[in-house]
This record gives structure tokens, C-alpha cells and sequence, in this order.
């Protein structure tokens, strides 16, 4: 029959609460040979998606496209920093702690440059080699999607 992989099922409602808590469509989980992964359909979103371009066609295409192509072209940048992981991001150790790092940071290779929290758990991203923080992508407290570019370090 092949192999069977064994799953908690407690921990797969968690993920699909994650899911539902944070709007995103899809948790991948890989450990060796294993792998887990649990999507969600975004049925709701596409009567509300069609709804807005109805409304306003004109306002949302455009900002759409940048976006994306920002996104893209960030991603490739030599000094992006980019998610190791599907989660939350956070930019400081607690709420109204001063962030980890701003824009014009020095950092030095291995420094915290943010929090991740995925599964209850808090993940630190740190900077793979040392420079100066350029751009920030994210906003505390927003979801992230692995492969995501987080920041610039130049």
C-alpha cells in the first residue's frame, strides 16, 4: 500500500486555525520524508474579489500589478531576507518594544532582525550576513508566506 504518514490530527486543526486566523490559504509542513500540507479554498474571497472590481475596476488593477512585480523583484534582491516559513512577523520582542531593527540599521551577520511566530512559536530571523537595513516589506504583526522577502540588508 505504501507509506502511510502519521499525522496528529490536533495539530492539523491547529494548522487550519492558523489558517482562518491569519487569511492564508496554505500551511506546508516538511520534515525528512514527511510532508503536511493543509489548504484552505477561498470560496468567500472570490464573490467579495468580483464585487470590488465591479466597484472599482480602474482603482483596483493597477495597484494589484505593482505590487506583485514589487514583490518579485525584491525576492531576487542579493540582500533580501525572505521567510524561512509561513507565520506572523513581528518587528520587536513584545508589543510596545522598540523593533529589533529600522531603516538605516547596522546589523552584523546573525543579529534578530525580527520574530516569526508560527504554531504558538516564536522563530527568530536573523540577518545572514552584516550591513545596513535598506527596506523594511512588512509590518509587524501581518502574516508572512515562506520565501516572502521580509527586508533588504545591503
Amino acid at each position: 500500500m505504501g507509506n502511510f504518514i502519521q499525522f496528529d490530527a490536533a495539530a492539523i486543526r491547529e494548522l487550519a486555525q492558523i489558517l482562518r486566523e491569519t487569511d492564508l490559504t496554505e500551511i506546508e509542513l516538511v520534515d525528512k520524508d514527511a510532508r503536511l500540507r493543509v489548504v484552505r479554498q477561498s470560496v468567500i474571497a472570490a464573490p467579495a474579489a468580483t464585487q470590488v472590481t465591479v466597484t472599482a475596476p480602474a482603482a483596483a488593477a493597477p495597484a494589484a500589478a505593482p505590487a506583485i512585480v514589487a514583490e518579485a523583484l525584491d525576492a531576487d534582491h542579493p540582500g533580501a531576507v525572505t521567510s524561512p516559513m509561513v507565520g506572523v512577523a513581528y518587528m520587536s520582542p513584545e508589543p510596545n518594544a522598540a523593533p529589533f531593527v529600522t531603516v538605516g540599521s547596522k546589523v552584523a551577520q546573525g543579529q534578530t532582525l525580527l520574530l516569526i511566530e508560527a504554531m504558538k512559536t516564536y522563530n527568530q530571523i536573523k540577518a545572514t550576513r552584516a550591513g545596513t537595513v535598506t527596506r523594511i516589506l512588512v509590518e509587524s504583526g501581518t502574516p508572512v508566506e515562506y520565501g516572502e522577502p521580509l527586508m533588504i540588508v545591503e
